[in-house]
């Protein structure tokens, strides 16, 4: 049991005030974050729109996370990282409290849309900004921390979701734009005055290494690896867009159960992935992990066709957890190295590019195999999309630097 514990001890040590004080705030934002689990649920159990619609609203929420990606990344290159995130919070829980009170198809499509695009230009800014406020010899392990606060967050989330909607929808989108708020004020005050590890006008990266300065959409080996990302992200989200559906559909599970399953991912990536980071993430190649994870996440979806019975699911969602271990904190971090501190917000931006087109595709995508074909073929074509993206991220990582 001692070794145990200074394993997550070391796992844990040397991070910096700043990074844990980012990974608190991310845990409160993430902790209230109830809304995009239950949506397609709520869309069609309380608003009674079709699949086909809740694909398109979905879908308009991933446009408005692309937009938002974009904006992002533009406006911390030109403005920093701090008031970035600081607007994005505040503006974005203002903007989910307004949602409670948007009911028609056609509002929901524009609402959602202005939504995501405010609230997701926080993710290239806050990405920037561990990186920033990182020691360099810790920058994987505070992108995991920062992830950790996320998945804990995520874990408690839908969980305390599911019972609220068991009860009202409204107290979720209730919940989850107060903690936004809450979220931005704590970054405020705690990071006002703070200086970081490097400044943001540096010219080289965490690494100490020089880096060109050149583009993110200019960098074709990056360009590469993004397109790699959106197809893990395509498949990765079928967790917020399809699975819940799933379980409805298919087991006729409640909501509770639903935010039980849903929140068991984040527990799993909570309680393993910074001890993994710390035992292996020197031991073994950026693209090992990577490739591991993606097939991971399709095996995740296949076993769902292999088996029969709730333990199945249970199961599938512990590896489909783990997909998400090997693979998210080595791709960031390869950005991260991959970028300067004067275009970071550029290549920050276009990584959360690739997870915000994905989004546009995943939902859209996904009800529509559903609907002319079953969840069957969906999960068939996940397995076999996972082995092309394993593919290409090889060939994107596994050659000599350029």
């Amino acid at each position: 049991m001692k070794r145990v514990l200074l394993l997550y001890k070391n796992a844990y040590g040397g991070l910096s005030n700043a990074a844990w004080l980012l990974a608190l705030i991310m845990f409160i934002n993430r902790a209230g974050s109830m809304v995009i689990p239950f949506l397609s649920i709520y869309l069609i159990t309380q608003l009674k729109l079709s699949v086909a619609e809740v694909g398109i609203v979905l879908s308009a929420f991933g446009l408005g996370s692309m937009a938002g990606s974009f904006l992002g990344g533009y406006l911390t290159d030109r403005i920093g990282q701090f008031k970035v995130q600081f607007m994005s919070l505040t503006v974005g829980g203002l903007m989910f409290l307004v949602l409670a009170y948007v009911k028609t198809y056609e509002y929901l499509v524009v609402w959602l849309f202005l939504v995501s695009t405010v609230a997701d230009s926080l993710r290239p800014a806050n990405a920037s900004s561990v990186a920033l406020y990182a020691r360099p010899e810790n920058v994987t392990r505070a992108f995991s921390l920062n992830r950790m606060a996320v998945n804990l967050g995520f874990s408690i989330g839908p969980a305390i979701g599911g019972l609220l909607a068991a009860m009202s929808y409204f107290w979720l989108f209730m919940v989850d734009g107060f903690t936004c708020i809450a979220a931005g004020f704590l970054f405020y005050f705690a990071f006002r005055n703070r200086k970081t590890y490097q400044p943001e006008n540096s010219k080289t990266s965490e690494t100490g290494e020089k880096i060109k300065r050149v583009s993110a959409f200019k960098d074709k080996r990056y360009l590469a690896f993004a397109f790699c990302c959106c197809i893990f992200a395509t498949l990765f989200f079928q967790l917020f867009t399809t699975l819940p559906l799933y379980y409805r559909e298919i087991y006729q599970l409640p909501e509770e159960n639903i935010g039980l399953l849903l929140g068991l991912n984040g527990l799993v990536v909570f309680v393993f992935e910074m001890v993994l980071v710390y035992l292996y993430g020197n031991k073994f190649k950026t693209h090992q992990f990577i490739v591991t994870g993606i097939l991971l996440t399709g095996l995740s979806f296949v076993l769902l066709n292999l088996f029969e019975g709730a333990w199945i699911l249970y199961l599938a969602m512990i590896v489909l957890s783990f997909s998400e271990i090997f693979a998210m904190p080595f791709m960031v971090t390869y950005t991260v190295e991959r970028s300067g501190a004067h275009n970071k917000g550029s290549y920050m931006g276009l990584y959360a590019l690739s997870y915000s087109t994905a989004f546009v595709i995943a939902p859209f995508l996904g009800t529509q195999i559903i609907m002319h074909y079953g969840f069957d073929y969906l999960w068939w074509f996940a397995g076999v999309l996972a082995i092309i993206g394993a593919l290409g991220f090889y060939l994107a990582l596994n050659v000599k630097k350029v």
